[in-house]
């Protein structure tokens, strides 16, 4: 009997999924079939992020809950992929009975070969990193829908102190541009209505001559009507180049996500972030002189070795300084192999939690006073589908990435544009009531409300 049905759950970012739908595209074209069912499966994959500790501990107990499903299927393969694969291959295989499969970011290629490996009772093993591999030439396997996440670069460059990128996703290489605007006129042609380029550092792409600044050009020119986001940012490499593209460009959301990490330029140079709080917050100013209405959110680390409450002071003064409208906030995670892992982790669990909820309080103060001029204005929405808490209202987002909720209309459809007056808000929530239709065949759309 042919072994062939692939159950995959996938963890972490949304690098993550993008190679699972590319996993996907690998395995389809070797006729492996896709189930939502794990006690359906012949083998079971989890694509696993090695961020934080906590993304790694999901992984351990998932794994455990997997350990009854092999005892009534001896023949299951079960399969590790992704960041956490590379990092602990060796704890994996040794440690974990149940795990059959190890396989890295850069050896998805070589899946349905380790797959039979596997099959034949040995481990199926692929962790080496490449300098070269950028999947440019495989589809990946996308079920219909409004929103994509297309890989643009990989890997990392950087090598902040705290961070594992570059050892388990590899230096930075880029698609080519053509591949992905191609990408990109499939998914239009399919009625996804936002395209998400992705990479570690998005700013660093380059396809010989062409820039980020191009890609974003040249991916906004496909369908006027189709939004394009990005995610993530580095400082060092945010330009005047890309920010007038992004201007210039009415399908480019006015949303730019800029980790700062610390609001400590002593902090930042044992991070190794490259650039300092002063030249941080110039960026900024000038991005919101040249892109009227732009929003920003940020990524902030609790508890850095050595961090003093003088630090954690100066970081609170950042987020009342730039006034994110959203924030990713977590306490400081040693990982094994970073240049931070070898410093001192010197700041206990109960000042670095008691730190982190101080910033979480201001953000999501802030996050509400933002919203709260909303009130009163009209916003133009990509409706998602229905809110997730009843089928009586529908929730879109707008290009600033705020999630919007208005009661459902009936000439409202999933993937057209609306015009929406905000009358309530919250920290993270918009609400507001129907007023128009947008014409998404209007060359000169504008998604920026």
């Amino acid at each position: 009997m042919q072994k062939n049905k692939i159950y995959i759950e996938t963890y972490g970012c949304q690098m993550n999924l993008a190679d699972t739908e590319i996993v996907l595209g690998i395995l389809n074209s070797k006729g492996y079939n896709v189930t939502q069912d794990a006690n359906d499966a012949d083998v079971v994959l989890l694509n696993t992020c090695s961020i934080r500790e906590n993304a790694e501990q999901r992984i351990y107990g998932r794994l455990g809950r997997f350990k009854n499903l092999k005892e009534s299927k001896p023949n299951l393969v079960v399969g590790i992929l992704g960041c956490m694969a590379e990092r602990l291959r060796k704890d994996l295989v040794e440690k974990n009975s149940i795990v059959d499969l190890v396989v890295g970011p850069d050896e998805y290629r070589r899946l349905p070969e380790l797959i039979d490996v596997a099959y034949n009772g040995d481990k199926g093993i692929g962790v080496k990193l490449s300098r070269t591999e950028t999947y440019d030439d495989i589809t990946p396997h996308r079920e219909d829908g409004l929103q994509a996440w297309i890989s643009v670069i990989r890997g990392c460059d950087k090598f902040c102190t705290f961070c594992v990128v570059p050892f388990t996703r590899g230096r930075e290489r880029s698609r080519t541009l053509t591949s992905i605007v191609n990408e990109i006129k499939e998914l239009s042609n399919r009625g996804f209505k936002e395209v998400t380029l992705l990479g570690q550092n998005v700013n660093s792409y380059l396809d010989n001559s062409k820039d980020f600044s191009d890609l974003l050009a040249a991916c906004a020119e496909v369908d006027r009507s189709l939004r394009i986001r990005f995610t993530t940012s580095h400082p060092q490499d945010l330009s005047d180049k890309l920010l007038y593209t992004i201007a210039e460009n009415s399908n480019i959301c006015n949303y730019i996500h800029l980790p700062v990490q610390s609001g400590s330029d002593r902090i930042l140079k044992l991070m190794n972030r490259t650039y300092t709080i002063d030249h941080y917050l110039n960026l900024l100013e000038k991005a919101r002189k040249i892109i009227p209405g732009v929003s920003f959110s940020t990524d902030i680390i609790s508890g850095f070795p050595t961090e003093t409450y003088e630090d954690h002071v100066k970081t609170l003064d950042v987020l009342r300084l730039v006034r994110y409208d959203g924030a990713y906030m977590f306490k400081y995670s040693p990982r094994e192999g970073t240049k931070a892992f070898r410093m001192e982790d010197d700041v206990n669990e109960e000042t670095k939690s008691k730190r982190l909820q101080e910033i979480i309080d201001l953000q999501q103060q802030i996050s509400y006073e933002i919203n709260q001029e909303l009130i009163g204005t009209e916003e133009t929405v990509l409706v998602e589908g229905l809110s997730k808490k009843s089928d009586q209202f529908f929730a879109g987002r707008t290009d600033t990435n705020k999630v919007v909720i208005f009661p459902k209309n009936v000439i409202v459809e999933e993937g057209s544009y609306v015009k929406v007056k905000i009358n309530r808000a919250t920290q993270a929530t918009l609400f507001g009531e129907f007023v128009s239709s947008v014409d998404v065949n209007d060359e000169n759309l504008a998604l920026i409300a």
